[in-house]
Parts: structure tokens; sequence; C-alpha cells
């Protein structure tokens, strides 16, 4: 479904398009997510009414529900290259609505605290042990 998100994304009229940094506390849980629980991952955010997010390693899309999966706002184009882990990752939010920066900010929210519900709820929170060597 995400790839064809992403073509789709093409044919839409972006409103406005910058570049942005994501902190690298969201995009490392957003990561271990993917890896941990499906490649691919489709999430409601129930504060937001019928908004919907779509994260792969390649895009994160929000899509309102209601108007057939029409995308919101999108993030691209993530500079992982020569990063190191507590660095920010510079990526491309493109907006499709003219409201998109109101939420923008709630969304990453309600995303970082679903996305540890989800792993706490499948035993993958990520919290690590260490053995004692003997």
């Amino acid at each position: 479904m995400v790839s064809v998100m992403k073509t789709s994304l093409t044919d839409i009229p972006i409103y406005e398009s910058c570049q942005t940094t994501i902190p690298a506390e969201i995009f490392n849980l957003t990561r271990i997510a993917l890896k941990r629980l499906n490649p691919s991952l489709h999430i409601n955010l129930p504060k937001l009414r019928s908004l919907e997010l779509i994260i792969d390693e390649e895009t994160w899309i929000v899509v309102d529900s209601r108007l057939n999966d029409i995308p919101v706002m999108a993030w691209l184009d993530f500079q992982t290259r020569d990063r190191a882990l507590h660095e920010a990752v510079t990526c491309q939010l493109n907006l499709y609505h003219v409201h998109a920066k109101l939420i923008h900010d709630r969304v990453l929210e309600s995303m970082v605290l679903i996305l540890g519900e989800m792993l706490d709820e499948a035993g993958l929170s990520g919290e690590a042990t260490v053995s004692s060597l003997k």
C-alpha cells in the first residue's frame, strides 16, 4: 500500500514544501518499530479525527481516510547517510493541505505514543538487561 501511496504523491499538488529535521529519538523509535513490528505500519491517529499515518523506511504519509486517503502531509527523502544515532535526521516535508502545518507537532507526538504502546504490547519495548560475565 505504501508504494502505491508514494507513486500517488507525485500526482497531488504540493501546497508547501520545506526541509525539516526529525529529532533522533523520534526517528530512531520509528525505525525500531519498523524493524521489530512490520516493515510497513498503518496507524490511526485517534485524536486527529479521520487522519491515519502510513510509515515505511522511506516515507511517512498522513492521509485523510474520509477523503479516499488523500495525503495531508508527507516526510520524504530522509538523509541518514553518515548520521550518528544521536543526530537529528534532515528530510523533505511536503504539505498537501493549507492547515497541515497546524497538526504537524500533534502527528509526531501521537506517532511516538502509539509506536511506544505497540512495542510495549508486543513485548518489544527495547528495555535491555545486562547479564553479568562470570
